[in-house]
């Protein structure tokens, strides 16, 4: 008797299961990724419930890999991830070098600025498709692009500039910055500057930031920054003090001690940013679930830049049926790359400096604001080329 039902359709696919692994598509093509991280400036948080991260990068990274494994068991593709851990001070070529011995050529590189480029300018890196998802340096991207180098990573000036849509959007046009004392908040200081003449703002006071912080743990602490800050922000009016402090040294400080009432954003307060974890339009919230379910914690916007970065890769080999770099960087450099990334539209590469398109978000510390490009800034390619540094303005070496 013929079998009937749902037996009978597990009868007909019997045989083709039995056939499938020895089937020329389902042969495993492997994909290997490499990793070279090197070591990030302690940095304590300013609150107890504010976790350490010590696994920020990698832990993104192993999360697309997650993600590239799930399609790549239907398309006959195993993506791993070699990481390499270097100290400060450390040969970040020789890195390369080892993976390349080993045939890696796809590599993600959360590296400073200068090390990146001996990276990408390494003969032996000429076969290779490199990802930058650390440095947020604007020069990697007007004026010192590679050809096998992509960023994953928003720049600072694409930070600026989402900021600054919103702020003129909301018509808070008269600035207050105030800049740390780092290299890293002076380009963050600029960054905002150019932003402030692309989306008519207007910088009405300027001060640099000398103090120390105080203890804020002991019994006078908060006392301190509570006069410090009301005597440092005695100037003329404006409509948001704005502020430069990537290491979180003193920026968080200002919020509700300014000597006018006035919003605090920029790098503290409210800050446009790639990935946060008050996150949780376009699936974003099941996203945020898988990763914290995995590492206990949640995704950073390093986390989402390595993530972002694997993903294309895995999208990449998936179109392109090969793990091949120059095929690679082709594809993902072309118009038909799309990936979606949790923004509510696709993500692309832009083809004149290899920086990620990308909407950026704009959040405080516990909701989600707004999101940028914002409304009304519009753009003859896309409206996320509002955001940095546009063709026009890039002239690339290297």
């Amino acid at each position: 008797m013929e079998p009937r039902g749902p037996m009978r359709r597990a009868w007909i696919l019997l045989p083709w299961l039995l056939v499938l692994p020895s089937m020329p598509w389902a042969a495993q093509l492997q994909v290997p990724i490499g990793l070279i991280i090197e070591e990030h400036p302690e940095h304590i948080p300013l609150s107890s419930l504010e976790p350490a991260v010590v696994d920020e990068v990698v832990a993104g990274a192993e999360q697309g890999i997650r993600d590239n494994d799930t399609t790549g068991r239907f398309t006959g593709q195993d993506f791993k991830l070699s990481t390499l851990d270097i100290k400060r001070g450390e040969s970040a070529a020789a890195a390369f070098r080892s993976l390349h011995d080993k045939g890696i050529r796809l590599v993600l590189l959360d590296l400073p600025a200068e090390d990146l480029l001996k990276v990408a300018d390494l003969p032996e890196a000429k076969d290779s498709l490199l990802f930058n998802v650390g440095s947020p340096d604007d020069p990697l991207r007007f004026r010192e692009c590679r050809p096998n180098l992509l960023h994953t990573i928003p720049s600072r000036a694409m930070v600026a500039d989402a900021l600054a849509q919103y702020l003129a959007w909301k018509r808070w046009t008269h600035w207050f910055l105030v800049t740390g004392p780092h290299s890293e908040d002076k380009a963050y200081a600029d960054a905002l500057k150019r932003a402030a003449k692309r989306f008519g703002g207007k910088i009405d006071e300027q001060k640099p930031w000398t103090f120390q912080a105080g203890a804020r743990r002991t019994d006078s602490g908060h006392f301190h920054e509570q006069q410090e800050v009301n005597a440092f922000t005695q100037v003329g009016d404006y409509d948001i003090l704005l502020v430069a402090d990537e290491r979180d040294e003193f920026g968080e400080y200002l919020n509700y001690r300014t000597y006018r009432p006035r919003p605090v954003g920029g790098t503290q307060g409210l800050v446009a940013t790639a990935w946060s974890r008050v996150h949780e339009q376009w699936g974003a919230t099941q996203f945020q679930r898988r990763f914290h379910e995995k590492t206990g914690r949640w995704m950073t916007p390093g986390d989402y830049a390595a993530w972002v970065a694997v993903r294309s890769i895995g999208e990449g080999a998936t179109r392109t049926g090969s793990g091949d770099a120059r095929k690679l960087h082709d594809y993902l450099l072309s118009p038909d790359f799309k990936l979606g990334a949790f923004k509510g539209v696709p993500v692309t590469y832009r083809d004149w400096n290899g920086q990620l398109r990308q909407p950026l978000l704009i959040v405080s510390p516990r909701l989600l604001v707004s999101v940028s490009p914002q409304q009304g800034f519009l753009h003859p390619v896309s409206n996320l080329d509002t955001l940095g540094y546009d063709r026009p303005e890039v002239s690339c070496g290297g």
